[in-house]
């Protein structure tokens, strides 16, 4: 069996570290309005994995945790970088690619969410595009 490969990622600040193995599920561009504002961006791109596969190394008591239940938002509580969200009852987490020091071999392949997309942001690429998520037919072909 052979090693599996790990990506290493980290804040703005450097005070969160963590690694993720490079085997993500999905991978996605989100645009909705929860996504834009926790980055500041006109949509999140992120990956897809199940909770495990993400080890925090370094800054584990620094971390600043947003929302209710077991789905939650996860950032640097220094310098509030989004670094992943807990998702789907706690069972996977939304890696913020951004906050990727190593290149995934995953790329984003659709547009969630788009329903509510900034009306600012056009979005120039040919990817499948969905109202929500992407279970129904996209809204762009």
């Amino acid at each position: 069996m052979g090693e599996k490969h790990m990506l290493e990622g980290t804040c703005l600040c450097g005070d969160v570290r963590y690694r993720v193995e490079d085997a993500f599920e999905y991978a996605a561009n989100c645009h909705c309005s929860k996504c834009r504002r926790t980055t500041g961006s006109a949509f999140k791109p992120f990956g897809g994995i199940e909770r495990d596969a993400l080890v925090l190394h370094q800054g584990c008591g620094h971390l600043l945790i947003m929302g209710d239940g077991v789905d939650q938002d996860v950032h640097c509580g220094r310098c509030g970088s989004l670094l992943y969200s807990v998702v789907r009852e706690g069972a996977y987490v939304h890696v913020a690619l951004g906050t990727l020091v190593d290149t995934p071999s995953i790329r984003p392949t659709e547009h969630i969410f788009v329903g509510s997309k900034a009306p600012w942001f056009e979005i120039t690429d040919d990817l499948p595009q969905y109202l929500e998520f992407s279970d129904g037919e996209p809204i762009n072909g």
